[in-house]
């Protein structure tokens, strides 16, 4: 289990726990957090579950791979060191204290 920051565009702070094995992006889903949609329900078909890590987390991640690269280009402002997709980043104990931006909107 971890305890996950998501900071929606307007400054308003939720910290929840998520657990292992879950998706950031599940996380906020389950929790009913604001400005993360996920149109594509995790499938990495689209933009909409886009964040900025913190940037004392943004090397502590698995490295993207090919295909939420290319999902990125759709994201609205990408951040080429801290835009991620949340449906591509598996929750684990490792990943306690992370914190997360959503963009002013998703597109």
């Amino acid at each position: 289990m971890a305890k996950i920051t998501y900071i929606e565009f307007g400054g308003v702070e939720h910290v929840v726990e998520v657990a292992n094995g879950l998706t950031v992006m599940e996380g906020a889903r389950d929790n009913n957090i604001p400005g993360i949609e996920a149109d594509c329900g995790g499938a990495c078909a689209c933009s909409t579950c886009h964040v900025y890590i913190h940037p004392d987390w943004a090397e502590k991640l698995p490295v993207k791979d090919a295909m939420e690269e290319d999902m990125l280009d759709f994201a609205y402002e990408p951040d080429a060191d801290r835009s991620r997709l949340t449906c591509q980043i598996k929750v684990t104990d490792a990943l306690d204290g992370l914190i997360v931006q959503m963009p002013e909107k998703q597109i």
